[in-house]
């Protein structure tokens, strides 16, 4: 008899047995956004599936995700999206998964709400444990399962994507101290607007991976110099990215639209605009250090994920001016196909409460604004 048969289970809560003498399976489900992901994870950390179904060919038309284009698309693809994770996996969904996970937030409510009800339902119909995961934990918590140094706590993140922009404070694997936000619009949804205002085509990563690769085009061909303007919140923990996001589009209206700049030009404002977005960041992570110093908490290792984790600039960069002046801080990327969205980072977060038995309800709701410190 395994553990889950042998599990007692009081007003849909289920609490394992405290001894499990086998690795726990995660099947886990992540559509907060514009991905739909799934995977099958271990506790003796093997990723045994890792499946994204994309939906930038349908949102491109749009400039940005198109919230009832992105839940149709989700309800077509999530069936499919976990059938392949399930078979690469090759795990029998009722005898070799353990526990199903779901991103419950934050994100965008109908987004989240069709991977929350196909979880619940398969949770509930296979008599499973089930688990609802802060998105943001998850890119928090990625390092700990894809480094082979993993970062000890208190560390530090950095999340950098289209929804957040945070420098976090990790002092366990659920808990969190926001040491930084931002004031405006978070860096990844900047770098999509400034690359629709540079009129570039998508890739198939999206807006922000279309501005990226555009700026490492031509590396030594001569581009005009064009002056960044300063950093904005000088000594303060906030961020903010409306300035240089106004500053491109000054610029372009300036210059009689961006069908009236030429390819070099554009070339220039593009790398100035990814440029000062990063040194912005580097600037905020010397001052979340210095913060650490000032009260004795002895972190040694910066976590740097979510989906700009991704831009190979900023990894080349590999945040300069933190190494330059800290060496005592280890600087930490997952791989780049675990930055972005995936279900990988749900199932792993999951983790340490299904193998403490502390698991949810099959009706909980989904959590489109949920504050990272009020998991």
């Amino acid at each position: 008899m395994n553990s889950l048969s042998r599990s007692l289970r009081v007003k849909h809560r289920y609490i394992p047995l405290p001894i499990i003498h086998r690795s726990f399976t995660v099947l886990a489900v992540e559509t907060s956004a514009d991905d739909t992901c799934a995977a099958v994870v271990t506790s003796s950390r093997y990723i045994l599936s890792n499946v994204v179904t994309k939906q930038h060919d349908l949102h491109e038309k749009y400039g940005g995700i198109e919230p009832l284009t992105a839940i149709h698309a989700h309800q077509r693809n999530l069936p499919y999206t976990v059938q392949k994770a399930l078979d690469t996996a090759k795990v029998d969904i009722v005898t070799g998964i353990d526990g199903i996970a779901v991103t419950q937030g934050p994100g965008m409510p109908g987004c989240l709400n069709v991977g929350m009800n196909a979880a619940k339902t398969l949770a509930a119909a296979l008599n499973k444990p089930f688990i609802g995961v802060h998105h943001m934990q998850g890119h928090a918590l990625t390092a700990l399962l894809t480094s082979s140094d993993p970062p000890n706590f208190p560390f530090l993140t950095l999340l950098v994507s289209g929804g957040h922009t945070l420098i976090l404070l990790a002092q366990s694997d659920s808990s969190f101290k926001i040491l930084s936000t931002t004031a405006d619009e978070s860096i990844g949804r900047t770098f999509d607007k400034v690359s629709r205002l540079l009129a570039l085509k998508w890739t198939a990563l999206g807006p922000g991976d279309a501005l990226e690769k555009f700026c490492a085009e031509e590396p030594d061909i001569a581009h005009p110099s064009i002056v960044s303007p300063r950093l904005p919140t000088a000594g303060k923990a906030e961020f903010s990215f409306a300035s240089v996001h106004s500053w491109v589009e000054r610029f372009v209206h300036e210059h009689g639209g961006i069908e009236k700049i030429d390819i070099p030009t554009k070339r220039a404002l593009a790398r100035g605009f990814q440029a000062h977005a990063i040194a912005h960041l580097e600037d905020k992570i010397k001052l979340a250090i210095k913060w650490c110093h000032l009260k004795n908490i002895p972190v040694t290792a910066l976590v740097v994920s979510g989906g700009v984790a991704s831009n190979s600039f900023l990894r080349q960069r590999r945040v300069l001016l933190l190494t330059k002046n800290d060496d005592t801080i280890r600087l930490i990327f997952p791989p780049p196909h675990l930055c972005t969205d995936n279900a990988v980072m749900i199932g792993w977060a999951s983790l340490p409460r299904f193998l403490s038995g502390n698991t949810d309800r099959y009706d909980i709701d989904a959590r489109p604004k949920w504050s990272i410190e009020e998991i």
